[in-house]
C-alpha cells in the first residue's frame, strides 16, 4: 500500500513540474504573439539553412519578408512568394512562370503568416536551454507535434528575453533533416506600400510575358 502511495505521489509531481514546464513555455510564446499583433506591418531579413549529414546536404542561403496582419510578401532563392488573402502567387523568374495557389491547410505548414502563431494548434510545449549568443539572453522552448504521423519531429524557438522577438526557429524532420532560420535584422512599423501585396497580373503576363498558371 505504501509503495503505490508513493508511486502516486512521484506521478503527481512529475506531472505537476510538466504542467507547469508546459504553461510557462506556452507563455513564453503567447508574449511573442501578443508584441507582434500589436505591430503594423514587420519587415524581416534571414539567414535560411537545411542540413541533412546521413544525404551530406548543406544549404545555406537568405531572404526576406514583409508582413501585415495574415499578408505577407516573401523574396527567397530567387523567387517571390505573395499572399493576397486569398490566394499565394508564386513567381519562378528564373523560368518567368507565375503560379497560383490557395492556401495549405495543412497545420504543419510552417507559412510566414503562421511564423508567430503556429505554435498555438497542434504541439505540446517544453522550456529548452537558455543561452547566451552574441551577448544576448535566448530562452528557446521546444515544441513536439502531438500528431504521432507528423513529418516533423520537433521544432525549436529561440526568443529573444529582452525583446520578446524570435531569434532563430529550428525545425528537426523525422528524416534527420535540419531547417534553420535565423533573423538578421527585424524592422516594425514601416512604410510601405499596399501593392506589395497585390500580384500585378498585367505587369507578369502582357510586359513580362510570363507563364501564369492555378492549378485546380
Amino acid at each position: 500500500m505504501r509503495k503505490l502511495l508513493v508511486l502516486a505521489i512521484i506521478t503527481f509531481v512529475n506531472f505537476t513540474t510538466y504542467s507547469q514546464n508546459s504553461a510557462e513555455a506556452k507563455k513564453i510564446l503567447d508574449e511573442v504573439a501578443a508584441k507582434v499583433e500589436g505591430y503594423q506591418n514587420i519587415e524581416i531579413e534571414f539567414n535560411h539553412r537545411l542540413d541533412n549529414e546521413d544525404a551530406n546536404v548543406h544549404q545555406a542561403t537568405r531572404g526576406n519578408v514583409t508582413l501585415k496582419g495574415d499578408l505577407y510578401h516573401l523574396s527567397y532563392m530567387g523567387t517571390e512568394q505573395v499572399f493576397d488573402g486569398k490566394k499565394i502567387y508564386l513567381i519562378i523568374h528564373e523560368d518567368e512562370e507565375v503560379i497560383i495557389q490557395k492556401p495549405s491547410k495543412t497545420e504543419d505548414a510552417l507559412t510566414p503568416s503562421k511564423m508567430f502563431s503556429f505554435y498555438k494548434n497542434g504541439y505540446t510545449y517544453k522550456m529548452g536551454a537558455l543561452e547566451t549568443i552574441k551577448g544576448v539572453k535566448i530562452q528557446y522552448v521546444t515544441l513536439t507535434p502531438i500528431d504521432t504521423h507528423s513529418e516533423i519531429s520537433s521544432v525549436k524557438v529561440g526568443v529573444d528575453v529582452k525583446t520578446k522577438h524570435i531569434y532563430n526557429i529550428i525545425e528537426s524532420g523525422q528524416n534527420k533533416t535540419v531547417t534553420t532560420l535565423e533573423v538578421r535584422s527585424f524592422k516594425t512599423n514601416q512604410p510601405i506600400s499596399e501593392k506589395l501585396f497585390i500580384f500585378d497580373r498585367a505587369k507578369y503576363k502582357d510586359q513580362k510575358k510570363y507563364t501564369i498558371s492555378e492549378p485546380k
